[in-house]
């Protein structure tokens, strides 16, 4: 007995949400219109006379990377000590170029996984798995003295992973092939 007692109060309910709606002459099937516009910026002090304009800011867009600084970016900066070559902490980005990579590195397209690799170590420094894909992908490129040391470094950031062992037995074996390679290279 109760359903038609819950449908009926469901329905009551229902169409009573829609009647304000038509009361306030509202149509749901039209977007509702721009918000006001921001009321004016005060007047600039009479300290700075020829400030220009704030900017109009624009919305940031996650799936775009920071650009990179520009030299106006590196002359700017009011102290000396800040190094323009320090790595921005920006584990968005970093996540995104890892997973880039790790598809870059399934398809065989090695370079393009380095360079996605090394971006995401450089977005977020203390995060170890792009150390262990980059490598990876140095190892399938045959690139044995880079591989050992992307493994080295991933062993530095997680000495105690649960891979670790595998990874140090990868890195003697890469030592080995890359000692036995190295006889049979011509000196220039």
């Amino acid at each position: 007995m109760s359903r038609p007692v819950d449908f009926a109060l469901f329905a009551l309910f229902l169409f009573a949400g829609a009647c304000p709606l038509r009361a306030q002459g509202i149509n749901p099937r039209n977007p509702p219109p721009p918000p006001p516009a921001a009321p004016a910026q005060p007047a600039t002090s009479p300290a700075h006379p020829a400030a220009p304009p704030p900017a109009a800011e624009k919305p940031i867009d996650p799936t775009v990377p920071p650009p990179p600084p520009t030299e106006e970016d590196d002359a700017s900066d009011a102290s000396p000590s800040a190094a323009s070559s320090e790595p921005a902490f920006d584990p968005l980005h970093a996540q995104r170029s890892l997973e880039v990579g790790k598809f870059y590195l399934n398809k065989g397209i090695y370079d393009a996984a380095i360079d996605r690799f090394i971006e995401a170590a450089n977005y977020q420094p203390s995060l170890a798995m792009p150390w262990r894909l980059l490598g990876e992908a140095y190892e399938k490129k045959r690139e044995y003295p880079k591989a050992i040391e992307a493994y080295n470094k991933y062993l530095e950031i997680v000495p105690h992973a649960g891979d670790a062992a595998k990874i140090k037995k990868t890195v003697s074996e890469l030592e080995e092939k890359f000692a036995q390679d190295a006889p049979k290279k011509p000196d220039p």
